[in-house]
């Protein structure tokens, strides 16, 4: 490896339509291939509401991080937002929880891949997504350049399945599996159930924030940032929707939330066998590009704390020709390796969720505290709809945030208070470990 350079930077390099590309990518990736069928065994026919419920959930939130991230461009994101409302130390425990939000669906999807893989390889599963973390890693090190542009190929790839389910679905919507009829709007478990399931395919939504954390390599952030933000939450929207519709409309949905791979079973049923498969091939590009972008994003978040000292500097080392926080990457490696032990994605699911939610809440609200300080950056993208110097979106999409928080379960929650009270804990050890250091500066490390 290349000598690492002490310097702060990393390369400005990702264009406007590669980091919508990456959100595209990131969004559309394991959680429709996984969780319909879960969402349909709650929701019945009407399992489309959830995925647009969630889809509106995820557009509040996502205006907040396109005008935060335009106004502070920042690889730790979340961090960044959360410290410039509140302080370090709640900035610290935002940045904490959205670590883990974005290391254990890595470990997650790697294990669903293996899944998928074992179809045509005879390997354990565990030793092929730690082979699929390795190979994100290396692509990772290698250049933010070579790793979004390896992202949007599968990305495109992933498009494409999702559209062929679509598009071999369309002579039975309207009509319904076997001939009867689909009620789109029928839901066996009623709005509870429509709620939960909201919470449930929220994960299938995340993603968006993670192209903030791109905020340092974006070629022009102001701009490109909002716009990437914008249209990959708005185009994975439709295709959800669509694809939903399609499923329940060829399938009936009490076999749907039997099945393991749901879009797998609607082309089978409507088209035979060797399509299917190649739908398996496409999944596997998902759940790869899911473990790639997520990885991604983690890596920088990881960089951002560690360069601004919130995490030990040594973490923040950049090699010097690709201008890659290598050492954050190998870190993330090594905690999404540790996770894979977990390997339910619906508990996962719960888990992200929580965890994602929480920082969204204290997102939102950071952006309603710093636009009542006054604190507007000129040029920067400003959400629509306010009263007198209240933003209403962040506050909409602060409420829904916490709405969805009660419905993802006891286990989550518990797990989300333990991380936030780890993290508390955490950044004390460090805040000690700091003090009388006034400027901590970044080890050389080589890469």
């Amino acid at each position: 490896m290349a000598d690492a350079d002490t310097s702060r930077s990393l390369a400005l390099r990702v264009s406007t339509f590669e980091l919508a590309a990456t959100g595209v990518g990131v969004i559309l990736g394991a959680g429709i291939y996984v969780l319909l069928g879960e969402a349909a065994g709650q929701t019945g026919g009407a399992v489309w509401i959830p995925f647009a419920l969630a889809a509106l959930a995820a557009s509040l939130t996502g205006l907040t991080y396109a005008e935060l991230a335009s106004s502070f461009p920042s690889s730790a994101a979340s961090f960044e937002f959360a410290r410039r409302a509140f302080g370090n130390r709640l900035g610290f425990v935002t940045g904490w929880t959205m670590l883990f939000a974005m290391t254990i669906p890595a470990a997650a999807v790697g294990l669903g891949f293996a899944g998928y893989m074992g179809e045509f390889v005879g390997l354990p599963s565990r030793l092929m997504a730690i082979v699929l973390i390795l190979l994100s890693a290396a692509v990772l090190v290698r250049g933010v350049t070579e790793s979004v542009r390896i992202g949007v190929s599968f990305a495109m790839i992933e498009a494409i399945g999702l559209l062929l389910v679509v598009t071999v679905s369309v002579p039975f919507i309207g009509i319904g599996p076997d001939g009867g009829s689909v009620d789109y709007l029928h839901s066996p478990d009623g709005l509870g159930g429509v709620l939960a399931t909201t919470a449930l395919v929220f994960f299938a939504f995340l993603g968006f924030e993670q192209i903030a954390n791109l905020g340092e390599e974006a070629k022009n952030p102001q701009r490109g940032l909002p716009i990437a933000i914008v249209t990959s939450i708005l185009i994975t929207s439709v295709v959800y929707i669509l694809v939903t519709v399609s499923a329940v409309s060829v399938v009936a949905w009490e076999e749907l939330s039997e099945s393991s791979a749901p879009l797998s079973l609607v082309v089978r049923k409507a088209t035979g066998a060797d399509l299917a498969n190649v739908l398996s091939v496409i999944a596997l590009f998902a759940t790869a590009n899911t473990v790639l972008f997520t990885m991604l994003a983690g890596s920088r978040a990881v960089y951002g704390m560690a360069r601004d000292g919130s995490l030990p500097t040594a973490l923040a080392g950049v090699r010097r020709k690709q201008r890659t926080p290598w050492v954050a990457v190998m870190v993330i490696s090594v905690v999404a390796i540790l996770f894979t032990l977990i390997g339910d994605i619906g508990d996962v699911a719960d888990l992200t969720n929580a965890s994602v939610l929480f920082a969204f809440a204290v997102v939102n609200a950071a952006l309603i505290r710093i636009r009542l300080r006054g604190d507007v950056m000129p040029g920067a993208f400003h959400t629509p709809l306010s009263f007198r110097r209240v933003p209403l979106v962040p506050v909409l999409g602060l409420a829904i945030s916490i709405g969805m928080m009660v419905y993802t379960g006891f286990e989550a929650v518990v797990f989300l208070i333990g991380l936030v009270l780890l993290g508390l804990i955490i950044d004390l050890v460090l805040n000690r470990r700091r003090s009388g250091t006034n400027h901590p500066e970044i080890l050389s490390t080589t890469g």
